[in-house]
């Protein structure tokens, strides 16, 4: 049994995260396993709807620590995949049902899908901040949430499944056994529009997502090289040691006053 299982339902395929003793942790291993099975997805034509979900406490727990510690580097493994889910380049729509905690990588995943079904149980973060990554400033902003609230879950603090139902984030919250089944519910009804109507109107939506601005984006790109390297290691050596981190901060003190401007 791989880490990633599928199944049909008719005209919906179930893509299921099978790691459950590492919270579905995003191991090279199962990064490759949800690869196989989006293609799958993408090039089944009896097959219209994904739900993606996990097994156990958690949907996912975002990059596997122990593993990149191992590696020697972090974030390594998520190229090299044809993932029509990562890329984009999936046409047909995505239902997340969200079993528990979504981390990091796991909130990026969610963040991905078109419609968004939760148990009250879960919990979601951004974890970039931790790990001394500026990839979270965008995620709130992406979800059209108001800005205290972007700077909040950019900032790594945690949001319980009720709080994004609230603001929006997501469309419905059910006990855990109606989980799959409000899935369904709502498979079901897309499964009833005209085919052209379901695929044109997802595709018109995912255009109408908010982008960030080119400038900000080097901005960014910028920041991200604006402080000491080792502590992108440091926190996921920490992690894996169950320690609390010890950050550099900067290689420089004074470069904590020279933050770049952004570009017109």
């Amino acid at each position: 049994m791989g880490f990633v299982e599928t199944e049909r339902r008719g005209q919906v395929m179930v893509i299921r995260m099978n790691r459950p003793e590492r919270l579905n942790a995003l191991g090279q291993e199962l990064r490759a396993g949800l690869a196989a099975a989006w293609r799958e997805f993408r090039d089944a034509d009896e097959v219209e709807i994904a739900v993606f979900t996990g097994t156990g406490r958690a949907f996912c727990a975002g990059e596997d620590m122990k593993e990149s510690v191992e590696r020697g580097g972090a974030g390594l493994g998520r190229k090299g995949h044809d993932d029509p889910f990562m890329d984009g380049t999936l046409t047909k729509p995505v239902i997340a049902a969200v079993n528990g905690f979504a981390m990091g990588g796991g909130f990026q995943l969610v963040e991905r899908t078109d419609l968004r079904v939760a148990v009250p149980g879960a919990i979601f973060e951004i974890s970039e901040a931790k790990r001394w990554l500026l990839g979270g400033y965008n995620h709130g902003f992406l979800a059209g949430l108001p800005h205290p609230i972007a700077t909040e879950m950019a900032l790594g603090f945690r949001f319980t499944a009720e709080r994004l139902y609230q603001v929006g984030f997501l469309n419905r919250m059910v006990a855990p056994d109606d989980l799959l089944p409000t899935a369904f519910e709502m498979a079901d009804h897309m499964l009833t529009l005209p085919p052209a109507a379901r695929v044109n109107t997802v595709h018109m939506m995912r255009q109408m997502r908010p982008r960030v601005a080119p400038p900000l984006e080097r901005l960014a790109a910028k920041l991200q090289e604006h402080g000491a390297k080792d502590d992108l290691m440091e926190s996921r050596r920490a992690f894996a040691e169950k320690r609390k981190p010890n950050f550099k901060g900067w290689n420089d003190p004074a470069d904590r006053h020279r933050l770049p401007a952004v570009e017109d």
